[in-house]
């Protein structure tokens, strides 16, 4: 039985496990405790090593940095499941309120992936009984798991769940293979290989250096990396959030950690001994992506392809580790698909008691009402961006 107060000894789940006519039962917990969530980090990190689907936002760094720096007190739901004693399932959690209880993921908006976490060795009978604490810690709640990327561990609780539930799309995400840049040139047509070799020689020109940044300056090369950021989106409509103290510090803080466990990596680029450029990339075992980067804008009067120079740099070292995919992660920009990238989408999973169907549907409806709007200004926003372009020049726009 799932229990609510991490002070309690957890209670069985189910006889799951079975070996050489031996029963091992599976036991659940709900942590609500911040400062024992924080403990769990070694258990933790084993775990999302085991998981075969992690991706980087599964991290222990990154979600309990994020909850230190976004979380409500006393609104933890962490939940666990052990076998003899081992973590073989974790289902990372938070409460909120949409009027009515909601179970979301830790790491919110700012990650682009979510998931649960499952031993790969015990698959199927840890997603069987991470349903069933999942059932018992919910109680009222609906519970709702945002970005999940097809084949992640949640489909798996989402397969056994034994009650309400419900899958809907979620953002685009754009993958390439993790190859050397020679490999992803190669799967362009010839005239924009050619361009793209051309940007290159262009950049290697300018004597652009590239330096991967040692864990003991990660808090300064942050700081240069939002200020970077900052920078070069200056007057262009920046996510506000990526201004925020709150943002710098859980960067600071959880990409740190990562960097120490591989999980991370930060690089600048330098010319004439100034850092003009930083890119920070999160890593999993199989995948890596490129998250958030900052550029001088005087790289651009310079004729400076800046995503084909981290990209490069992103994909030589990236190849070399044996990772599969090299992920663009959310977002469907114009840039990206010069490299021809495969689109993945991200899924919603709605999972509820069977008596809280009627819950399940509220919200499912209005995720599917937000995203027809969302689709009604995409389809509109290049028709309004080239009218506003239009009256500018014009002499019109905002008084």
């Amino acid at each position: 039985m799932a229990t609510e107060s991490t002070t309690k000894r957890p209670g069985p789940v189910r006889a799951a496990s079975v070996g050489r006519g031996t029963i091992t039962a599976l036991t659940s917990e709900v942590c609500r405790d911040p400062d024992r969530f924080g403990a769990l980090a070694a258990e933790w990190t084993a775990l999302h090593r085991r998981s075969a689907t992690a991706t980087p936002f599964q991290s222990h760094a990154w979600l309990h940095s994020w909850w230190l720096s976004y979380g409500t007190p006393g609104r933890l739901r962490v939940v666990l499941v052990r076998r003899a004693g081992a973590l073989v399932a974790a289902a990372p959690l938070m409460l909120v309120h949409r009027p009515f209880p909601v179970l979301v993921q830790l790491g919110g908006s700012i990650s682009d992936f979510s998931d649960v976490l499952l031993d790969g060795e015990h698959t199927d009978s840890a997603a069987q009984a991470l349903a069933k604490a999942l059932a018992t810690a919910a109680r009222t709640a609906v519970i709702d798991l945002r970005e999940v990327r097809p084949g992640a561990d949640a489909e798996r609780v989402y397969d056994c769940w034994d009650g309400a539930r419900d899958r809907l799309a979620d953002s685009l995400c754009l993958e390439l293979p993790a190859v050397p840049m020679d490999e992803l040139l190669g799967r362009l047509p010839s005239s924009r290989a050619q361009r793209s070799r051309a940007k290159i020689r262009k950049i290697d020109s300018l004597g652009i250096e590239e330096r991967v940044v040692p864990v003991e300056e990660i808090p300064t090369a942050i700081e240069r990396l939002l200020g970077l950021h900052r920078r070069q989106w200056q007057g262009r409509g920046v996510t506000p959030e990526h201004l925020s103290a709150r943002f710098a510090q859980h960067l600071t803080r959880s990409v740190r950690s990562m960097v120490e466990c591989g999980d991370a990596m930060v690089t600048e680029f330098r010319l004439a001994g100034e850092v003009v450029a930083a890119d920070l990339t999160l890593m999993s075992p199989r995948l890596a992506g490129g998250y958030l980067y900052g550029a001088d804008p005087a790289l651009r009067d310079r004729k400076v392809d800046v995503a084909t120079m981290l990209l490069r740099e992103s994909a030589r070292r990236i190849s070399v580790d044996g990772r599969t995919t090299l992920s663009m992660l959310r977002g469907n920009e114009p840039y990206k698909h010069h490299w021809r990238p495969e689109p993945v989408r991200n899924q919603r999973l709605l999972l509820a008691r069977g008596l809280l169907a009627p819950s399940l549907r509220l919200v499912a409806a209005r995720a599917a009402a937000r995203g027809r709007a969302a689709d009604l200004v995409n389809e509109r926003l290049p028709a309004m961006k080239a009218g506003l372009a239009r009256r500018t020049r014009r002499g019109g726009g905002k008084g």
